[in-house]
């Protein structure tokens, strides 16, 4: 990066003890000011050099496309008796990035990742300047505002009253999953709090959640044991009420209580949403015995909460002018989402398409219910100057107002109009995808149906039908070994687009795409207990959401799937 820092961030200011304060912001406006001013926009263009200079290179940071790190290299690093110059130390934190995959970039399509939208970037940025901490009014002051107005705006969004609701910031999505099993725990067994969980309690999600539900169960000590799966709609990858109401009757037969039940709503591979209503249905119908409070309904809409922005959206006059086919796939979207308004609690990460890492919230109905429940005595050294104190119930006690910026600020920028567009942006790219796709009759994608923007793609031999040949592999135990074969073939090309990516290979004057792959997305017909962990459905994973993808990278995305088939069959 450039050498012209200030005279005041060299090796010399830093010989002398007298200067120490010269390694701290100045807490006041003195000539300092613009000095740091200056360093960060030395910092903001160094990094940003490493961007590529046209949108057809390749998806990752700068030149270098090896992994340069290994731990036990780096476990041998000590404390040096003397520290570098800002500019020294400023040079290795940019040199880490270097081959880091580039998100927003029109070439990664690996996942739903989080764009850099830029009142997010300057909202968490800004936050690290001051440290506000929203444990309670002191340390916070006026910052708090983005985390119970963000909460507030959700509430609403998801048709609950914004008064009575709540919401708290959270290390992600898992986070989200610990407080709802924490929220479950207090509330179905109240005793917990003191005497520890004593009971094997349930958790019951399906089999699409996410592996969260290891981390919580586990992390609270109730045991990974006490999930229970229920079994998914085959094709649709939907909770099967059937399943579900099975195992809730056996429980209260055998007065096992029921803590959760965890509805997916958008599940990272799929986009299935879980009918939340119907669950609703079925947990009033089978309560927890008496000495058990009440089951929680919980709803990780960590991807699918976006879809709420279309609550007050006019779909018989369509304003915005979206496409009749977007227009349709964004109602029943919403549609599915706005079920949530029968939940205790949903998780949202703004980090799903929208705003930097990480930027997750916890939002719950009850208010009164929930904080109450989970209250602590006050801690002697915090005096509370104001009406909000989250240090009396939340998990962490480094509360960093970062994330609530983050996604408050998100909200803020955007609108209902544009989250609405980043939306409809990746359904439009996924449908012109579908499109071109026709053409070859050696790839379907196995999950056309749902109305998300990801395309889940497996691709045959040249000579094979992908229609007739999935069907088959899908449903019939006769096909299971041409599965398993298949399963291998769409892990080799993953493994060579990924390979090529790294690697910077140029296909038509275009870098190869940021791809990847699913093994075991939805399992076969024939194998609902999932017993048989190969005969399930592996894919290539195409997410089209960056806000600066064409037709054009759809289209090169499918020609290097093409080439890369080729090549390993």
């Amino acid at each position: 990066m450039s050498k012209r820092l200030p005279e005041n961030f060299s090796r010399e200011d830093q010989k002398n003890n007298l200067d120490v304060k010269r390694f701290f912001a100045s807490p006041i406006q003195d000539e300092s000011t613009e000095t740091f001013a200056h360093v960060l926009k030395e910092a903001i263009l160094a990094i940003n050099s490493l961007k590529p200079k046209h949108r057809n290179s390749s998806s990752f940071l700068g030149e270098n496309p090896n992994l340069t790190v290994t731990r036990d290299f780096s476990q041998k690093a000590v404390l040096k008796p003397k520290g570098e110059s800002f500019t020294e130390v400023l040079d290795h934190i940019i040199s880490t990035f270097e081959g880091l995959p580039n998100w927003g970039h029109p070439l990664n399509m690996s996942n739903i990742c989080p764009q850099q939208n830029y009142a997010a970037i300057a909202a968490s940025m800004l936050t690290q300047m001051f440290s506000p901490n929203i444990l309670e009014a002191e340390y916070a002051w006026n910052t708090s505002k983005a985390e119970l107005e963000s909460s507030a705006i959700l509430a609403d969004m998801a048709g609950w009253n914004s008064e009575k609701a709540g919401g708290i910031f959270t290390y992600g999505g898992s986070g989200c999953w610990m407080y709802q099993l924490k929220y479950a725990i207090s509330r179905v067994l109240p005793n917990s709090r003191e005497h520890g969980v004593r009971v094997d309690g349930k958790v019951l999600c399906s089999e699409q959640a996410h592996y969260a539900m290891l981390n919580s169960t586990d992390w609270t000590g109730l045991g990974m044991n006490n999930i229970i799966k229920i079994k998914s709609v085959p094709d649709k990858n939907k909770m099967d009420l059937d399943d579900l109401e099975k195992i809730l009757k056996k429980c209260r037969d055998n007065h096992v209580p029921v803590l959760s039940v965890v509805c997916t709503m958008a599940t990272t591979d799929a986009c299935a949403f879980d009918p939340v209503k119907s669950v609703r249905e079925l947990l009033d119908r089978y309560p927890n015995d008496s000495q058990y409070g009440k089951t929680l309904l919980y709803c990780d809409a960590v991807i699918g909460w976006s879809w709420l922005a279309f609550k007050d959206y006019d779909f018989e006059t369509n304003p915005q002018n979206f496409p009749e086919v977007v227009l349709q796939s964004a109602k029943e979207n919403y549609e599915a989402i706005k079920e949530v308004e029968y939940a205790d609690a949903f998780g949202v990460d703004f980090h799903k398409n929208f705003s930097p890492l990480t930027s997750s919230v916890f939002v719950y109905k009850d208010r009164s219910e929930f904080e109450n429940l989970l209250k602590r005595e006050n801690s002697a050294y915090l005096q509370e100057r104001g009406d909000y104190n989250p240090h009396n119930y939340s998990l962490e006690v480094s509360r960093s107002a970062s994330g609530s910026m983050a996604g408050w600020a998100t909200l803020k920028f955007l609108g209902a109009e544009g989250i609405q567009q980043v939306l409809t942006h990746g359904i439009k790219n996924k449908l012109h995808m579908l499109k071109e796709l026709k053409q070859y009759e050696e790839i379907i994608c196995t999950n056309g149906e749902d109305r998300g923007a990801v395309l889940l793609l497996r691709i045959y031999p040249e000579n094979i039908n992908a229609k007739e040949q999935y069907d088959q592999e899908l449903r019939n135990p006769d096909f299971r070994e041409k599965l398993m074969e298949h399963n291998t073939l769409i892990e080799k090309i993953a493994d060579l687009l990924w390979n090529w990516f790294r690697e910077k290979k140029q296909i038509d004057g275009k870098s190869t795409p940021y791809l990847s792959i699913t093994k075991g997305f939805r399992p076969t017909t024939y194998n609902e207990n999932t017993e048989d962990k190969e005969a399930v459905i592996y894919a290539l994973k195409v997410y089209p959401v960056s806000t600066y993808i064409t037709p054009a990278e759809m289209l090169h995305a499918i020609y290097c799937i093409r080439l890369a088939r080729n090549e390993v069959v």
